[in-house]
């Protein structure tokens, strides 16, 4: 079995079934768009600028008209050097846990072969010297006031205002965010400069 691809940037699908068939090939954040949901989510698009403008952001959606809309989407939201626009080939078929073909009979993320997958992200591995990189931890959140203290919510609030994310991030979300946007260590800048 191959080992996951670990990437530099994390990486934008459409579906939560694209992101399951991705989630068996690599290791980084994979963040799911929910479809059209895109264009009705504001604090979804002010969290994807913000990554993409400390991490980049890799896209990878179908092939299909739907794909090209939200491509084109995120585009108009994202400058073009923050973003990395992946393509799947077009092939007719259909997704094994569908009962006919989608609209334009072409396979989507979730049906394309792990094999071409693996290669589409091959030139976006993380290097060996970043691999070991810390992330922040539930137990740094505790320990830094933000969980389980009292004050621990106001503490959030002004982590999240900081780091221009939405202020009623769930605690699991909010940690997925962080380590999308920073390395630990400028993690403990802003602490620093929010305990101040």
């Amino acid at each position: 079995m191959n080992a996951k691809l670990k990437l530099v940037s994390p990486v934008i699908v459409e579906g939560k079934y694209d992101k399951i068939k991705l989630s068996s090939i690599i290791e980084s954040e994979i963040i799911c768009l929910n479809g059209f949901g895109i264009f009705k989510d504001e604090k979804k698009r002010e969290m994807l600028k913000n990554i993409a403008k400390e991490r980049g952001l890799i896209v990878l959606t179908d092939s299909d008209g739907g794909g090209l809309v939200i491509r084109n989407h995120l585009r108009s939201l994202i400058p073009s050097d923050q973003l990395t626009h992946l393509y799947i080939p077009k092939i007719e078929g259909k997704e094994k846990r569908k009962d006919e073909a989608s609209k334009e009979g072409l396979l989507g993320v979730e049906g394309m072969d792990t094999t071409l997958l693996r290669s589409l992200f091959e030139p976006f591995l993380v290097q060996k010297t970043q691999k070991n990189a810390r992330k922040v931890t539930k137990t740094d959140l505790f320990c830094d006031g933000l969980l389980g203290n009292e004050g621990s919510s106001e503490k959030r609030r002004k982590l999240c205002k900081k780091c221009s994310l939405p202020d009623n991030i769930s605690t699991n979300s909010l940690l997925e965010a962080i380590n999308m946007l920073y390395d630990y260590d400028r993690y403990k800048e802003i602490i620093n400069e929010i305990d101040k």
